[in-house]
C-alpha cells in the first residue's frame, strides 16, 4: 500500500487536489505548488506566499497558465519537425543516399544544422547548480559547481520527486541488485570494443572529477571542457611538476627503450593508488585515478608520446621559441586533435549516423553560437557507461580477471602499447541500455550514482524527457520491453513520473541494434556537441594556423585520427578502431600490425 502522503500527491480526483492538478491556484492545505512541477516547456515556477505559484513562460514559445499552449511558429514547427525515432531512422539507413551527401555541400549543411539544433538544447550562459534552485549570480560565476539543466525538486515536497510515487525511495543497493547488475555479459550489438570503452573513460575524466571532500555537486575540473588536463594535470602545480622543461615537453621513462608515464618518484604528484605501493611503481599521470586501468595507462602513454613527438616537431620550425612556448602551444595542437577525435570517431561511432560527422569550427562562425561551457550534474550522471566493462580481459592469448588486470602496471609494460590496443580493438565491451549488464567489479559506482542524485535532488527522469523535447513515457511497460523490469520498477517506484533519471538512462528499451536507449542520445548529444565546439580553440579567434604553430601544426590537428596517435608513436601498426573487426578482418589476423607508421 502506498503511503497517504503519496496517494494525496498522485490521485488528483481528490476534491482538495483538483485545482493542482488542473494548474489553478493551490490552497494553502496542500504542498509548495512548485512540487507539482507544473511548469512545461522550459518554463520557470515561481512561488508567491504560500499558495500560489507562476510560470514564467518568456522565449519558450508557449503561454498560458503552465506554458502548454502553442504560440504559432511553434505549432507550425511542432507540424513539421519529425520525431526523433524517425530523424534517427533515416540518419542511420538509406546507404547510397548518404553517399551522395557526404560528397556534397549538403554535407555540411546538415552538420551545421546538427550542431545548431544540438547545442541550443543547453542553456548558455548556464542556469542552475546545485546550491540554488533559482537562477542566481553563484551559479553563473562560481565554477567549482556542476551545473545543472532542471533544478532541484522543492525540499518541503511530499515525496522525494515531487508529488508522486512512494513517500521513500527503494533502497539503492537493492535497485542495482535486481536490475542492475550482470547477470550474463551481453555485447554491444553496434560492435563497441574495450579501447571504445576505455578511450570515453580517459577523455571523460578530465572533465568528470567531482569534488568529494568539498560535497556532491562540486567539481575539481575547473575548465568545464576539454582541456587534455587528464595529460597536464587540474592544476599548474600538479603540470609543472609532470613537465620536462625542456623543449616543452613531459617527463617520461624509458621501459624496454620505450616512453612511459615516468614514476611518482621522479615526479612527484599525488596518484590514488593502494597503500603500499612505493613511489618508484608508481606511474605520475594527469589525472589521478589513471593507476587504476592498464587501458588508461595505455591512452595516457599515448598521449604523453604525442605530445612529445608535436614538440619536436615545433621546435625544428621555431628554433628560438622557448620552453614555455614550446609546451603551451603543443597543449593547444593536443586539444585540437583531441576534438577530431572525438567528432569524427567516436561520436560518429555512438551515433551509428551515415551521415559523415565532420570536425569544422568554421560551420559556427556567421550563426548566434555561444563559447564557452559549463559541465552539467546531469551529464555527469548520465555517463556512468559502466557496462562496457567485460567479465575479464582478454591480451595476447592470456585472460586476465579483474584482480590482475586493476593497479597492475605491468600489464602495460609487459604486453607493450601496440599489443594492449590491438587487443581491446578486438574485444567487443558491454550493451550499456537495458539493464542487468554491469559487472559486480563495478556495481558500487552505480549505487554511488543514485545517492548523489538523491542528496542533489534531481527531477524525475520524465521531466528531463521532456526538457529535451521527448514524450514523456506514460507506463513502465511502454519504457521497457523486459516485463521483468517493468514489474519490478512497478514495485520500486509505483509511478512512471516518480521513476529517478540515472535508473531510467540505464533501463530504458535500447534501440534496434544500438548500444542505448533513445534519451541518452537525445539528452547526451547536447551536452557533447556543445562542450566540444564551445572550446575556445574553435572560436573565430583561436581557430587559425598561428594557433598552433603555424601550418604544420594546424595540419596535425586537421589530420589528427585514432590511427595516427596509435601508430605515429608506436613501432608497428596494430589493428586500431573502436569498433571490433569485421569476419574479413579477423581473418586477416594481425596483418594490419606490419603496416609502418610512415605509411600514414
Amino acid at each position: 500500500l502506498r503511503s497517504p502522503i503519496s496517494v494525496l500527491g498522485s490521485v488528483c480526483g481528490l476534491l482538495l487536489l483538483l485545482p493542482a492538478c488542473r494548474g489553478d491556484e493551490v490552497t494553502s492545505d496542500t504542498v509548495n505548488p512548485c512540487c507539482y512541477l507544473p511548469c512545461q516547456h522550459w518554463g520557470a515556477c515561481v512561488r508567491y506566499g504560500e499558495d500560489k505559484y507562476e510560470c514564467d513562460c518568456t522565449r519558450t514559445g508557449y503561454s498560458g497558465e503552465n506554458c502548454t499552449v502553442p504560440e504559432f511558429w511553434t505549432r507550425v514547427r511542432l507540424l513539421v519537425k519529425p520525431s526523433p525515432d524517425v530523424q534517427h531512422y533515416v540518419l542511420t539507413h538509406f546507404n547510397r543516399l548518404w553517399d551522395v551527401i557526404n560528397s556534397s555541400f549538403l554535407q555540411n549543411v546538415l552538420m551545421r544544422l546538427v550542431l545548431t539544433v544540438r547545442s541550443n538544447l543547453i542553456p548558455s550562459p548556464p542556469t542552475y547548480n546545485s546550491k540554488y534552485g533559482y537562477l542566481s549570480w553563484e551559479s553563473y560565476y562560481n565554477l567549482s559547481y556542476y551545473t545543472r539543466i532542471l533544478p532541484p525538486v522543492p525540499k518541503d515536497c511530499p515525496t522525494p520527486l515531487g508529488v508522486k510515487g512512494e513517500a521513500g525511495l527503494p533502497d539503492p543497493e537493492l535497485l542495482v541488485d535486481r536490475l542492475l547488475k550482470r547477470r550474463t555479459f551481453r555485447p554491444d550489438p553496434q560492435g563497441s570494443n574495450l579501447l571504445f570503452a576505455f578511450f570515453a573513460q580517459h577523455f571523460t575524466h578530465q572533465f568528470f572529477k567531482t569534488y568529494n571532500r568539498m560535497g556532491v555537486g562540486f567539481t575539481k575540473a575547473l575548465a568545464h571542457g576539454v582541456d587534455a588536463g587528464h595529460v597536464y594535470g587540474d592544476n599548474l602545480q600538479r603540470q609543472l611538476r609532470l613537465r620536462l622543461h625542456k623543449d616543452g615537453k613531459l617527463k617520461y621513462q624509458l621501459v624496454k627503450g620505450e616512453m612511459y608515464p615516468p614514476s611518482v618518484a621522479d615526479a612527484p604528484v599525488r596518484m590514488s593508488y593502494p597503500p603500499g605501493v612505493p613511489p618508484k611503481a608508481q606511474m605520475a599521470i594527469g589525472q589521478e585515478v589513471f593507476g587504476l586501468l592498464p587501458g588508461l595507462g595505455m591512452f595516457a602513454t599515448l598521449w604523453l608520446r604525442e605530445h612529445n613527438r608535436v614538440c619536436d616537431i615545433l621546435k625544428a620550425e621555431h628554433p628560438t621559441w622557448d620552453d614555455e612556448q614550446l609546451f603551451q602551444t603543443t597543449r593547444l595542437v593536443i586539444i585540437g586533435e583531441t576534438i577530431k577525435i572525438v567528432i569524427e570517431e567516436y561520436v560518429q561511432h555512438l551515433s551509428g549516423y551515415l551521415l559523415q560527422l565532420k570536425f569544422d569550427p568554421t560551420l559556427l562562425f556567421n550563426s548566434g553560437f555561444q563559447y564557452g561551457n559549463r559541465i552539467a550534474l546531469e551529464f555527469s550522471q548520465l555517463y556512468h557507461w559502466h557496462p562496457l566493462m567485460p567479465d575479464s580481459f582478454l591480451i595476447n592469448g592470456d585472460e586476465l580477471s579483474y584482480k590482475q588486470f586493476l593497479f597492475n602496471n605491468s600489464v602495460l609494460t609487459d604486453y607493450g602499447i601496440e599489443k594492449l590496443v590491438d587487443a581491446f580493438s578486438r574485444q567487443v565491451a558491454g550493451q550499456v541500455g537495458g539493464g542487468y549488464n554491469i559487472h559486480a567489479a563495478v556495481t558500487n559506482v552505480a549505487v554511488v550514482t543514485i545517492k548523489e542524485s538523491r542528496q542533489l535532488r534531481m527531477q524525475p527522469f520524465n521531466e528531463y524527457r521532456k526538457r529535451f523535447n521527448l514524450q514523456p513515457y506514460t507506463s513502465f511497460s511502454q519504457f521497457t520491453d523486459n516485463e521483468e523490469i517493468a514489474r519490478e520498477l512497478e514495485e520500486l517506484y509505483g509511478d512512471i513520473d516518480a521513476m529517478e533519471f540515472y535508473p531510467g538512462m540505464m533501463l530504458e528499451k535500447t534501440r534496434q541494434g544500438a548500444i542505448f536507449g533513445e534519451s541518452m542520445v537525445e539528452m547526451g548529444a547536447p551536452f557533447s556537441l556543445k562542450g566540444l565546439l564551445g572550446n575556445p580553440i574553435c572560436s573565430p579567434s583561436y581557430w587559425k594556423p598561428s594557433t598552433f604553430g603555424g601550418q604544420v601544426g594546424f595540419d596535425i590537428v586537421n589530420s589528427a585520427t585514432l590511427k595516427k596517435l596509435v601508430c605515429q608513436n608506436t613501432r608497428t601498426c596494430p589493428y586500431v578502431a573502436f569498433r571490433i573487426p569485421t569476419e574479413e578482418q579477423s581473418k586477416r589476423g594481425n596483418g594490419d600490425s606490419k603496416t609502418r607508421t610512415d605509411e600514414l
